[in-house]
């Protein structure tokens, strides 16, 4: 690896969440992750292609470009857009065979002309553009109001090489119970609007982990399974009775780890890190970790956060710095704690643990932004088992499990080198 920090992807996890929350959806239901932010921060395309062998149906993603790197990494399951795209760019999702959502006029308007003006450029289309109309239920940030909606459907569909492929909403709070129920009614009166009689649009979608766990709406045809994927529950959500046994099966996926670049004793007095924030008050053994804010590590942790090493809490010291931050670990039991210790900065370690959660409130945050701030240059290493069978760096990406599914290579590892 490039150096000593590394984020953990524990891949039995993934598939032992993905198989929970199978468990409490009724037969029939797509589950289709949710793989945005580059999988918050799991790393997309090893994350989607080791799904894809978890059996899921499709995946939704907010950019084209992260639909662009999951065709490019050979990902042939469908692919939703959640947020809608320059309308330029319509013909290259079409070529791509990857759905865009539709939630404002002009926007549509516009994306219709792109695939008419290809369409009479003489440019070859292998699919037709992939439509989901978004509605506006009460989030109040994307989709079509009620007064628009028929509009929108019509204008699709009498649009050549464009075909309408669903309908979906999203919760603003999924366990407040009166909102929900309101937005779902909304969704209920824009289901009328669409009718039933078109063959084609075959999904219906408004839940994600959080309408699913709370049982707060129906899961439709389809769930947008986000943060639950990688073992986590929404912050302050309480799941439905019928489906804590599946909650409670959920485990993070991600962990942060790191070995020091640098253990020292320094005396009382000495300053740590910029400012200085923090000076020993004793005299103290210093272990420098290379993460920092460069690395999604935030600054507002500086002297608010701990990490385990050799299952034991320790303090992190001083100001975090763009590519270091420093641990106390004077007081660990055992011989002085050297660069060949592991640490853990949030995880588990000899049965203790640091969650997601833990770090999102002292940062008055959520868990969410915990771990899709990790940054990519950040390596992400892929267990199964406890074994790596894969690694993602700036430079290079290989996944042991997609050559062995293809049954045409006889390589252990599948590589990508990034040019």
């Amino acid at each position: 690896m490039p150096r000593t920090a590394w984020l953990a992807i524990d891949l039995d996890r993934l598939s032992a969440n993905t198989a929970a929350i199978r468990s409490g959806l009724p037969h029939g239901v797509r589950l289709e992750p949710v793989v945005k932010a580059d999988a918050y921060g799991h790393g997309a395309l090893g994350t989607a292609s080791w799904l894809e062998t978890c059996g899921v149906d499709g995946f939704s993603v907010a950019t084209l470009d992260e639909a662009v790197e999951l065709r490019r990494g050979g990902i042939r399951l469908p692919i939703l857009v959640l947020y809608p795209v320059p309308p330029d760019l319509a013909p290259d999702a079409a070529g791509l065979d990857v759905a865009l959502t539709a939630g404002d006029m002009d926007l549509l308007a516009r994306t219709l002309a792109a695939i008419r003006r290809g369409r009479g450029g003489g440019s070859s289309q292998s699919h037709p553009l992939t439509i989901q109309v978004e509605v506006e239920t009460g989030l109040g940030r994307g989709g079509f109001d009620e007064g628009d909606l028929p509009n929108a459907l019509a204008a699709i569909a009498d649009a050549p090489d464009v075909r309408l492929a669903g309908i979906w909403s999203h919760l603003s709070a999924a366990g407040d119970r009166s909102r929900t129920s309101a937005q779902h009614a909304r969704f209920e009166r824009a289901l009328a609007t669409l009718g039933t009689s078109d063959p084609d649009v075959a999904l219906r979608h408004i839940a994600a982990s959080g309408g699913l766990l709370a049982a707060s709406v129906p899961p439709f045809d389809s769930v947008r399974l986000g943060l639950s994927t990688y073992g986590l529950i929404p912050d302050g959500l309480t799941a439905d009775p019928s489906l804590i046994a599946a909650a409670q099966r959920l485990e993070p996926a991600m962990s942060l780890h790191a070995r020091a670049v640098r253990v020292v004793d320094l005396p009382a007095g000495h300053g740590v890190s910029y400012g200085p924030s923090f000076e020993t008050s004793r005299p103290s053994r210093i272990a420098t970790l290379p993460i920092g804010y460069g690395d999604g590590w935030p600054r507002e942790l500086s002297n608010r956060a701990e990490a385990l090493v050799r299952g034991v809490r320790v303090p992190l010291v001083g100001t975090v710095a763009m590519d270091a931050v420093m641990a106390e670990v004077t007081d660990v039991p055992g011989p002085p704690v050297g660069v060949d210790d592991e640490f853990v900065l949030f995880g588990e370690q000899d049965g203790h643990r640091i969650t997601a959660l833990d770090l999102a409130q002292r940062r008055t945050t959520i868990s969410y932004e915990v771990v899709t701030a990790m940054a990519r240059r950040v390596a992400r290493v892929y267990y199964r088992s406890a074994v790596p069978v894969g690694l993602r760096t700036l430079t290079e990406e290989t996944y042991a499990w997609r050559l062995s599914n293809s049954g045409t290579e006889t390589s252990a590892t599948s590589r990508w080198t990034r040019s």
